[in-house]
């Protein structure tokens, strides 16, 4: 039997579907793990960046320490998390956040530093809040670059979340190790494409919703240049002979 037919054969097999280790369930598990990680990254780096972006040294010594930790291989995070945190589910989860944050942390700093100054300038003058400017003008301008590193570390921790089967834990990675251990070349090749498949779903439906964000971004950089504009001289009026 040919690697193609055994992997029809094995997608095709109800027994792979269903039960605790069907891929139903490891799919939740994987999804499990990246949400959760995804989400605790996000409360600490774009808030955390929001912060630095305000300061150019700090943002700048902030970027290059996060930096340096994308470099550590994903397993040695692993092993170190282990070390930290113990043999349990959180130490994956603790695993995927430290190398989720670079990415978010990144593109949040850079997402706000790159909205223009004179915009703000001219906001400011008009009347509004620092809070205002905040919520009206930059986050809406910086919003598509920050959902761009969402949408990154998505996809990278849909991949890098294979590792939990490595230490013995649930997710889309188990059909690759468990395959690895059996020799069964066409469940490591279904693994992946499961795998390859949640990830280019992901792509695409990121992809639309920052499509959308960038055309919602429009109107609001609109709004602040005219804000900063400064305004016209009063025209008066020509007077009218009766």
């Amino acid at each position: 039997m040919g690697i193609v037919t055994g992997v029809i054969h094995w997608f095709l097999n109800p027994e792979h579907w269903l039960g605790e280790e069907g891929v139903l369930t490891r799919l939740l598990e994987h999804l499990y793990y990246v949400a959760l990680s995804l989400a605790i990254a996000a409360v600490i780096a774009i808030p955390l960046g929001v912060l630095l972006a305000n300061s150019r040294k700090a943002s700048q010594c902030a970027m290059g320490l996060f930096n340096v930790g994308r470099a550590l291989p994903s397993l040695g995070v692993v092993i170190l998390a282990i070390m930290v945190v113990g043999y349990s589910p959180s130490t994956v989860i603790f695993a995927l956040v430290l190398m989720t944050l670079p990415l978010l942390l990144t593109n949040t700093i850079v997402g706000i530093s790159q909205v223009d100054s004179e915009l703000k300038r001219g906001a400011v003058a008009m009347g509004m809040y620092r809070w205002q400017v905040f919520v009206q003008l930059e986050c809406p301008l910086a919003l598509p670059l920050i959902f761009a590193g969402v949408r990154a570390a998505l996809i990278q921790l849909i991949a890098t979340a294979t590792i939990a089967a490595y230490v013995g834990f649930g997710g889309l990675g188990r059909f690759l190790i468990d395959g690895l251990g059996r020799n069964d070349t066409p469940q490591i090749i279904a693994g992946a494409l499961l795998v390859c498949a949640v990830a280019l779903l992901s792509e695409w439906g990121c992809a639309r919703i920052q499509r959308r964000l960038s055309r919602a971004s429009q109107p609001a950089a609109h709004r602040g240049r005219a804000r900063s504009e400064p305004l016209p001289a009063s025209v008066t009026p020509p007077e009218t002979t009766p």
